[in-house]
């Protein structure tokens, strides 16, 4: 038997022990716990179309307000494992990253390019998948090179140059021009 330390309160509940959790860690925590559940009696999660629709109104409840707090104790383990399978598949999950929001916009393009059925809509992502940064398929590149050179060297140039406008004569024409003050 373990030893048990006096004068340390246990938790009146299960509840009251748990750590305070992100949505999204608590989301994980939950899918975790139902796939384990699955793979332990055998029985797959198949979630209803019903319940696919309830997981796709949470997903955009938390990337409208990802502030907001859900209750997941409503919702049965289908609609669970469907949005973190949504979530782990678009890697979207409460933006607290800019990094995030770049893999979530990546995936989504290369998802459209694979499975669009009009060539148009695929180019389109090709397209916007190669202007990303980091990948730049399509970045147009500058080279500046820089000479470095004395100073007798660039008064020479200098007088070179100047040696050459010297000499040219501009013709022109005078023009006047009448203006009518009525």
């Amino acid at each position: 038997m373990p030893p048990i330390e006096a004068d340390i309160p246990l938790p009146k509940s299960a509840l009251e022990a748990m750590p305070e959790l992100t949505q999204e860690e608590e989301l994980l925590m939950r899918a975790n716990t139902i796939k384990l559940i699955s793979d332990l009696t055998g029985e797959p999660i198949i979630p209803t179309d019903e319940q696919k629709t309830d997981a796709i109104g949470l997903a955009r409840q938390i990337m409208s307000n990802p502030n907001t707090k859900i209750d997941f104790t409503q919702y049965p383990n289908e609609t669970m494992a469907f949005l973190a399978g949504m979530v782990a598949e678009t890697k979207y999950t409460i933006v607290d990253d800019l990094a995030e929001l770049k893999m979530f916009v990546i995936n989504g393009l290369v998802k459209e390019a694979g499975t669009a059925k009009e060539a148009k809509v695929r180019i389109s992502a090709l397209s916007k998948l190669g202007e990303i940064d980091g990948i730049d398929a399509f970045k147009k590149r500058t080279e500046t090179v820089v000479k470095h050179q004395s100073m007798e060297e660039v008064e020479e140039e200098l007088l070179k140059v100047l040696g050459s406008i010297k000499g040219r004569v501009i013709e022109g024409k005078v023009v006047e021009k009448v203006v009518n003050d009525e």
